[in-house]
């Protein structure tokens, strides 16, 4: 099957002299250097068969003069491959950063709905190689495509002076070797390109998984297994990296071919005129030195072809990426939100594309500010969407959400983001010092604030009994700290930003009972002391029980009872509901336990089931259940719940 690219040459082509831009000034100095540096190997062929010719007397002139002029053609050589390189590396290095913070940009805009397919080794060989590729070609390549094109043609000039025939034999060769076998060659090894870099970033994916997850593959035995996936993987690699050699070697073999097919025309040409005497014999000389010299650069059409394939393939993934639209786009016109009142979802609805499961449906909820409210459910039913449609990740594909009766779509996401803070499962810390962690949010905060965070968090003492304090190396992933203090140094980053709102998502579900306390305790000091206000989002019931005045209990993206904590614990009135508490573990072991056992697996989110969504795995489902969805009924002050036992 032909591939099909998303760029033509030229399109790409245009891109690439866009990237350029910024330096085109050095790049342009660059190249101008590698053409009179390559220009001087004419010279120097030139002049140096002159002063032979002028030693031997058969040319006019001045010997010395012909000597000198070789001298500097040679000085000449040398101070512009030198210059080329100074020049050349000084551009493609701002260059280079240039595109590494455009990327980031670009992945921040996009992160996180646009990048979720995207493997990780991917877009680390997008933000290494590819991007190290092109710059390469600008570092390495315009100067020789440059004289590529030059050099043939001020040959082909001085010989139409001296001798027409010299040019009708060079024309055809210099027309095959940098005009026809390069278009052949683009046309041919761009898909190879391209699989290469396919191929390399798959096989990056599954190195940087098989790193991070070594002690899991140690502790299951498959260190052999993960081996062999490697392997074959790079299999994969190595066949389309033997393309790209094969194609390279071919590329280099076909110009080769013609330039001594050229080199032996020559000599015959040269020959026979010498012999004829229908030529000045110096000037034979002269043009016969001068191909060979040209001969040379353009041999480096190998090098040129191999980038620019390279290169096609690299900016290509590059600009497919840069060309994905967010999910998520600033509002031309944003509101002020100020201090979060309240926050609103509104018949919620979501779901990640058209043919994509629906993982919110109807979706309503109301938070006031000082309230801590528990959204609780098994996995996969939509608890985390909740969070991430709250912090804009994506935009909700139906109904709205509102801050202090502002849509969430009119709002600045720098101010957003500012006003809620986050805390999740797993604190991800930077290999940086602890203080820098802190002020993640606040990359300028003044040490004060930073220890006063840390003070609130409860850790202080912890970071000043450290050799290096506040300044201390976290290490990989804050490798150096056990779970519960590297979740209070998320607790001192959330709190840095001194906000009124806190998301917790799951924050203590991968830490131990004792510490689980401790981290609960501290939310409950500080919801106190500062009037926060929660958003919990957990599957722990016990752990709801304790930081939350208020509960929603959640089923396939809707609320299917809600209310105060005492109430719904008191009384729970959803078959789900009361099947999530029958579980709760009871401290004494010899208490007999009414457990419900749901029966089935939570359905798809892309089929949901019709009527009552429960229906297929409750034990009081009816009739009615199956083909009407019930409403949401308050049963008593406050207490309110989706289900038909409860219609008057």
């Amino acid at each position: 099957m032909r591939r099909r690219f998303r760029y033509s040459i030229w399109t790409m082509t245009k891109r690439l002299l866009h990237i350029a831009a910024p330096v085109k000034g050095m790049l342009a100095l660059s190249t101008l250097t590698s053409v009179v540096g390559n220009l001087s190997q004419m010279g120097l062929m030139g002049f140096g068969a002159l002063w032979i010719l002028a030693c031997a007397g058969k040319v006019g002139g001045s010997a010395v003069l012909y000597g000198v002029l070789t001298g500097l053609s040679g000085l000449m050589i040398v101070l512009g491959r030198y210059g080329e390189g100074v020049i050349s590396h000084a551009a493609s290095y701002r260059l280079l950063a240039n595109m590494r913070v455009h990327l980031f940009e670009t992945i921040r805009r996009l992160a996180p709905a646009c990048l979720m397919d995207r493997k990780k080794g991917d877009l680390l060989n997008i933000a290494v190689s590819d991007i190290e590729t092109v710059e390469f070609f600008f570092a390495h390549t315009i100067g020789p495509m440059f004289t590529v094109i030059l050099l043939p043609c001020t040959t082909l000039a001085l010989a139409l002076v001296f001798s027409p025939l010299f040019a009708a034999v060079l024309l055809p060769i210099y027309l095959i070797v940098s005009i026809v076998l390069p278009l052949i060659a683009i046309k041919a090894g761009r898909p190879i390109g391209m699989r290469y870099r396919e191929r390399l970033g798959e096989i990056k994916s599954m190195v940087l998984e098989s790193v991070y997850g070594i002690k899991d593959i140690q502790i299951f035995g498959v260190a052999d297994d993960q081996l062999a996936r490697i392997l074959a993987q790079n299999k994969q690699v190595n066949r389309a990296a033997h393309g790209i050699t094969l194609h390279r070697q071919t590329v280099s073999s076909a110009p080769t071919f013609f330039v001594y097919l050229a080199r032996i025309l020559i000599l015959v040409a040269a020959t026979y005129l010498a012999a004829s005497g229908q030529a000045n014999p110096v000037g034979t000389i002269l043009i016969s030195f001068l191909a060979t010299a040209s001969f040379s650069s353009t041999q480096s059409l190998t090098m040129v072809v191999s980038s620019l394939l390279e290169t096609y393939a690299a900016a290509e993934r590059l600009f497919t990426l840069e060309d994905t639209q967010p999910e998520v786009e600033e509002a031309e016109e944003p509101c002020e939100i100020g201090p979060i009142e309240t926050i609103d979802f509104e018949n919620t609805g979501f779901q990640y594309s058209k043919q994509g499961k629906k993982i919110l449906d109807g979706f309503t909820l109301h938070i006031q500010r000082g309230e801590k409210i528990g959204i609780v459910g098994e996995s996969g039913i939509g608890k985390s969407t909740v969070l991430r449609l709250l912090l804009r990740f994506w935009n909700p594909t139906e109904g709205d959400i509102k801050l202090n009766g502002v849509s969430l779509k009119n709002t600045r996401l720098s101010e957003l983001h500012r006003r809620i803070a986050v805390l999740e499962q797993d604190t991800f810390l930077y290999n940086t010092t602890i203080a820098q962690n802190i002020a993640l949010g606040w990359p300028d905060a003044p040490q004060e604030e930073i220890t006063k965070a840390a003070k609130r968090a409860g850790i202080h003492e912890f970071i000043n009994a450290l050799p290096d304090g506040y300044q201390t190396q976290m290490g990989q992933m804050g490798a150096r700290l056990s779970g519960g203090e590297r979740q209070r140094i998320g607790i001192a980053r959330a709190l840095a930003l001194s906000p009124k709102f806190i998301v917790c998502d799951e924050p203590v579900s991968a830490l131990d009972v004792s510490i689980q306390a401790q981290i609960i305790n501290l939310l409950k000091e500080l919801q106190e002391k500062y009037k926060l206000t929660y958003l919990f989002i957990s599957h722990d019931l016990s752990v709801v029980e304790h930081i939350s005045d208020t509960v929603g209990v959640m089923y396939l993206g809707n609320l299917v009872e809600y209310g105060s904590t005492e109430d719904i614990f008191r009384n729970p009135l959803h078959p789900y509901t009361e099947a999530l508490f029958s579980a709760i573990p009871v401290p004494d072991p010899k208490a007999k336990m009414n457990r419900i056992v749901l029966e089935g697996s939570i359905p798809s989110p892309a089929n949901p089931p019709s009527g009552c969504k429960f229906h297929t795995r409750c034990a009081h489902c009816t009739e009615r259940c199956k083909h009407e969805a019930p409403v949401q009924r308050e049963v008593e002050p406050g207490h309110y719940v989706v289900c038909h036992l409860f219609d008057e």
